[in-house]
């Protein structure tokens, strides 16, 4: 027979279980917390901590059916996709970056010189990593892995757990915020990349005047030199137009939230 004391027990993880759903299907793609470099038991840690308050608050409740009937199935669903869409409106914010960085990259002629990001476990342009690293900078500087957190603990007032089902028109608006960032990332990028398209331009009527001079022993280093020139004077303007992107994915996450 079963002690009285290990079935509450077992009821009281099932519960922790639950209420660690929404937080960690969110850090399994925010920036920061879904790296491949942090550790698996310290994001379920963070996860359970931020799921406690809600679970203290009474609004989670465990399906009367039980955890494998379809009823708490479509539960951890709705739980997970909840999250999944906070995180992802967040990291989808750091687009800009990366957006804007593979463009200048592209047009300095650095776009083979890929450097592997921690961050996504993938391999991005030189300057895309830059922009990137200085994103997470600026998420941190300003608090919005605190905002985030935050966001998370609040959605259960109006995404109560096991009814967290986004309707068309929220996973609609996330979409279009995705296009609206992208688009951003380019106009962020815009001023460096037309600049050097110039500077392309020059060299091909520089070369064409001069059919001795050998483009890509010239070409290449000046292009590389511009781009560095123009984006440490773009960089300033950069930064605000980052900053901006970054706290658009954390307004979309709380506009999700219901907050």
């Amino acid at each position: 027979m079963i002690p009285a004391g290990l079935i509450q027990f077992e009821g009281s993880l099932w519960l922790w279980i639950f209420a660690a759903i929404r937080p960690g299907a969110a850090f399994m793609v925010a920036p920061l917390f879904g790296a491949p470099s942090v550790p698996l038991q310290l994001r379920l840690v963070v996860a359970m901590a931020l799921g406690m308050p809600a679970l203290a608050a009474g609004n989670i409740a465990l399906p009367a059916d039980g955890m494998m009937s379809l009823t708490g199935i479509l539960a951890i669903a709705g739980e997970a996709t909840a999250g999944l869409a906070l995180g992802l409106a967040t990291q989808i914010g750091f687009a800009a970056a990366i957006a804007a960085g593979e463009t200048i990259s592209n047009a300095m002629g650095l776009g083979f010189a890929a450097m592997a990001d921690p961050m996504s476990g993938s391999s991005n342009p030189a300057i895309g990593q830059f922009l990137s690293m200085l994103a997470l900078f600026i998420f941190l500087g300003s608090g919005g892995h605190l905002a985030l957190a935050a966001i998370i603990t609040q959605s259960y007032e109006a995404l109560p757990a096991g009814q967290a089902w986004l309707g068309h028109d929220a996973i609609g608006s996330l979409i279009d915020f995705g296009g609206v960032i992208l688009a951003a990332g380019l106009v962020i990028a815009m001023p460096v990349a037309f600049a050097l398209v110039l500077v392309q331009i020059g060299m091909g009527v520089l070369t064409r005047s001069a059919p001795a001079l050998n483009l890509f022993s010239v070409g290449m280093p000046a292009a590389a030199l511009a781009g560095i020139i123009l984006l440490a004077m773009a960089l300033p303007a950069m930064t605000g137009s980052i900053e901006l992107a970054i706290a658009d994915g954390l307004g979309m996450a709380r506009t999700l939230a219901g907050r």
